[in-house]
Order: C-alpha cells, then structure tokens, then sequence
C-alpha cells in the first residue's frame, strides 16, 4: 500500500491516541516555514494599505465618525462572512480556501487602484474596498488558524505561534515605514488626494501575488471531504453553534476576546486621530508621526512575541492571558494622560509588547482544547467576535471623539476595561476557566478530543 495524504474525515489512528514527540509528521518544519513566510509577505502588503488607507481618512476628515464607519466597513463584513468561513474551514482544503480569499483580496485592489487612475475617487469606494477586503478575511482568518495546528505538532504549537507572531510584528515594523515613504512620496505628487494610495494599492496586489505563488507548493492534505460528508453547509453551522454555545472554556475565551476588543481595541484606534489632535506638526510630520506611532507599536509586538515563543514558552497559558488583559486598562489609562508625543509613543510600544502576551496563549488554548475537525468553526466564531466587537465599541467611542476627548475616552476605557476583566476572572466561571486551562496544560501529545472532555469536566465542576 502507497502512503500518500489523508484525506479522509477520520484522523490517523496512531494520531488520535496522542503520538509521542518522536513521530512527529515529516517535513512539518519545512511546511510551517513555508506557510508562515507565504502569510508573512501577503500580510505585509494589506499592513501597508491599511496604514495608508487609515491615514488618508485620518488627515483628510480628522473626524471619529469617518473612523467609525472605517471601522464598520473594515470589520463588519468579516463578521458575516465568517460565520461560513469556519463551516468552509472544517469541510475544505484549507490551503486552497487561503489562496482563493487572498487573490479576490488582490483582485479588489487592483480593480480599486484602475478606477482611482480615472478620476474617480470618492470616500465610498473606499469603503467598498475595505468591506470585500473584509469578507475575504472571514475566509481566511478562520483557514489560517486551523491549518496552523494542522502543520503543527501540538508540543511545537505556541512555540510556532509565537514565532508567528513575531514574524507578523516584524512586518508591522517595516509595513508602516514602507508605507510612510511610498504615501509621503505619492502625496507630494498627488497634492494630498485619494490618488496617494494608487502605488501603496499595487504594492499590495504584488505581495499577494507572490503569497499565493508559495502556499501553492505547499502539500496540504483536507481534514473531511466535503463530499464525503452527509450534512449540508446549515447543518455543520448549526453543530458549531452547538459546539460553542454548549463548550463552557470555549465561551468564556470569546467572552474576554469580546470584552478585550470593545474596551481596548476599539478605543485605541482612535490614537492616530489623538495624535493628529493633540500634537499637531502639520500634514507632512504628521504622516512621520503616524509612522512612528506604528513601529513604535510594531516594534512592542515584535519583541513581545519572542518573549512569548522563548522565555514564556512554558509558562500558564492563563496566567499571561489574565495579566495581559489586566495590563490593556492600566496602559489605555497611560496613553490617555501621555503629557507629550514621546510619552504617548512609549505607551504605545507597551501596548504592543503587551499583545503577544493575549494574543498567542489564546489562540494555542483554543487549538490545544478544540478538536481539529471543529478547528474551523470555533476559528470562524473567533472572527465573528472580534469583527463585531471592534465596529461596536467604534459605533460608541468613534462618535464621542467628536464630542469628548480621546484622552477622556481611553482613560475611560482602560478604567472600565480593569473592572470588568477582574470580575470575568473572579466570577465562578473565570474561576472554572482558570482551573480547566490549568489541567489542559497537563497534556503534552494527547489527543486533542481527551483535552477538550478534561477541560469541559473541569468547568461543569460546581464546587469550583
């Protein structure tokens, strides 16, 4: 019998009883490396319109409603989408669902970019813009969440996130410094007007170009074939929304994503518009500044993610989500008071050194306690959450920018932010989620399905 890639819905036999680290798959390094540099140099293109994008808005209106309908344009259509992404995600190949969202994320640029060389360059369109880039990323979020563990050997997985992560925030580093050279230079030549973003909107369809070429040659077996399975599309969705709603560790990790992203996230992209605001420099040190404010964050995150892939490898997963989420309200507090731009750019790298600590430990809970055929669709609820709670809290602080201050509003926030993270840890079932995480780090290679009945047992525990 010729071993060739697994296709089928039931997993590896030797898989499911927890394979030791010595039977690790072969050639997995040198797909990860693969996977993460193909995601790395797609993601630094749409990083770099982004920034752009925002700063445009930013500079242009300096008003908090166009950010809040940014914000909605730029998130809510993920929300949507990936309620079917996730389902996508569990009943396809996940390599070719990256590929497809990432070339009609291009295919939106490149269309964008010929339209702006006309003339034609009202604010709509590039809200239309930023709602199918969106949508494409509720295909992809979810894809590229799941395939990760897939590729991964469960001992090597924060290790990979991490380095993920790291990766990531190195291109965060360099895309707002690309992007403050190529915007400075296209807005000198193009007075300022929309028409700036045309060589940032081909630098992006480039790298997606090139992205896509590497996932290509990367060997990616399917997890179910979709025609191998006897329930439709609403049937897998409903059995997720089962899943999640009746998955106790699973909820309350979306819960605190929820509130993370409403009471931190939400407010802290209004920075850029407090920075316009309250340490004018004029246009053209203020896109400088814009930059700054980005690397500053970028260069926090960088450095955050090696922290986490190396020295806070092994450290409790819970223990650096729960400080970390403390650590957002005391730093949106400090970004609030900052007294001058050096102050506020400090901040700023802190918050991001603080993200890593959030972000990598969440994501490897949920892909150690969630078994991989549910991967996609709890990924997909995860996008749905944040793409919901990013545009709601905008919906809220973006108009009162208008009205109060920005420093008002964060100083608010990481107040409120405080407050609420201490009550979902200390209610009984922060309580129960802290407990459950703690046994799910006594398993090194087990199956993912044992874990995820250890952690649920340990929640339904009401003597915790």
């Amino acid at each position: 019998m010729v071993d060739g890639p697994r296709d089928e819905a039931s997993p590896d036999p030797a898989a499911s009883h927890g394979v030791s680290a010595e039977h690790d798959p072969p050639h997995w390094l040198k797909k990860v490396v693969l996977f993460l540099s193909g995601q790395t140099v797609s993601l630094f293109g749409s990083m770099v319109v982004q920034f752009a994008v925002f700063w445009y808005l930013t500079i242009t209106y300096q008003s908090g409603w166009i950010m809040m309908l940014a914000a909605v344009f730029g998130f809510l259509p993920q929300a949507v989408v990936s309620i079917f992404g996730g389902v996508w995600a569990d009943r396809h190949n996940r390599k070719f669902l990256i590929m497809g969202a990432d070339s009609a994320i291009a295919l939106t640029t490149l269309a964008l970019a010929l339209i702006m060389m006309t003339g034609y360059d009202d604010v709509w369109l590039i809200y239309a813009a930023l709602a199918i880039r969106s949508a494409g990323a509720g295909i992809q979020m979810p894809a590229v969440s799941a395939l990760i563990p897939q590729i991964t050997p469960k001992r090597n997985l924060i290790r990979v996130n991490g380095i993920n992560g790291s990766i990531q925030s190195a291109m965060a580093l360099l895309a707002p410094a690309a992007a403050g050279a190529i915007y400075a230079w296209a807005s000198a030549e193009a007075g300022g007007s929309a028409a700036s973003l045309i060589p940032i909107f081909f630098v992006d369809v480039a790298t997606a170009v090139i992205g896509v070429g590497i996932l290509a040659f990367i060997p990616v077996p399917t997890i179910r074939r979709a025609a191998d399975t006897h329930t439709g599309y609403f049937a897998d969705l409903a059995d997720g929304v089962r899943y999640v709603a009746h998955h106790a560790f699973v909820r309350w990790v979306l819960v605190l994503f929820a509130i993370i992203f409403v009471l931190t996230v939400a407010p802290s992209n209004l920075t850029p518009l407090m920075l316009v605001r309250s340490f004018p420099a004029g246009e053209e040190q203020d896109v400088i500044n814009l930059a700054v404010l980005e690397v500053a964050f970028s260069v926090g995150m960088m450095l955050g993610g090696i922290l986490v892939a190396s020295f806070f490898a092994k450290r409790s997963r819970i223990g650096l989500i729960v400080g970390s989420s403390l650590v957002f309200g005391i730093l949106a507090i400090g970004l609030g008071l900052s007294p001058n731009i050096w102050v506020f750019f400090a901040f700023m790298f802190l918050v991001g050194l603080a993200v890593p600590f959030f972000a990598t430990p969440s994501m490897t809970l949920l892909q150690e306690t969630v078994e991989p055929e549910r991967q996609g669709r709890v990924f997909g609820f995860l996008g749905i959450v944040m793409a919901v709670a990013m545009p709601l809290g905008m919906v809220v602080f973006g108009p009162l920018a208008d009205v109060v201050s920005i420093e008002t509003l964060l100083v608010a926030s990481g107040i409120i932010t405080f407050i609420v993270v201490g009550a979902a840890i200390w209610l009984p079932a922060g309580k129960r989620a802290i407990a459950a995480a703690r046994a799910a780090s006594q398993f090194d290679s087990a199956d993912p399905a044992v874990v995820a009945q250890t952690v649920e047992a340990v929640m339904n525990d009401d003597e915790l």
